[in-house]
């Protein structure tokens, strides 16, 4: 707990690395989930991959070589299994209460 509020779901009270680029960490942007060495959101580059722009011209776009290749190829992994189970069906999650 950071100035005494409670952690929600949406921001775990510990570091939780996601994968080697990955991470969420309540020290930084709150927890949401950004490139490790970087305050770059994951949302913000997956965006930037669905709206069709160059992964050259976001690594350049998001603090010139500060992201690489792999790290958004992690994330948009990650956003695929996401939603995809390796049966290729909807993946299932436990329901919020």
């Amino acid at each position: 707990m950071k100035n005494g509020k409670k952690a929600t779901a949406n921001s775990p009270e510990q570091r939780v690395e996601l994968g080697r680029y990955i991470v969420a960490d309540p020290e930084i942007c709150h927890g949401k989930l950004t490139f490790k060495g970087t305050r770059i959101f994951v949302r913000d580059v997956l965006t930037d991959v669905e709206q069709g722009l160059s992964w050259d011209f976001i690594i350049q776009r998001w603090g010139g070589g500060k992201l690489t290749k792999q790290a958004i190829t992690e994330a948009v992994h990650l956003a695929r299994t996401a939603f995809i189970a390796e049966d290729g069906r909807l993946a299932t999650y436990p329901r919020a209460a």
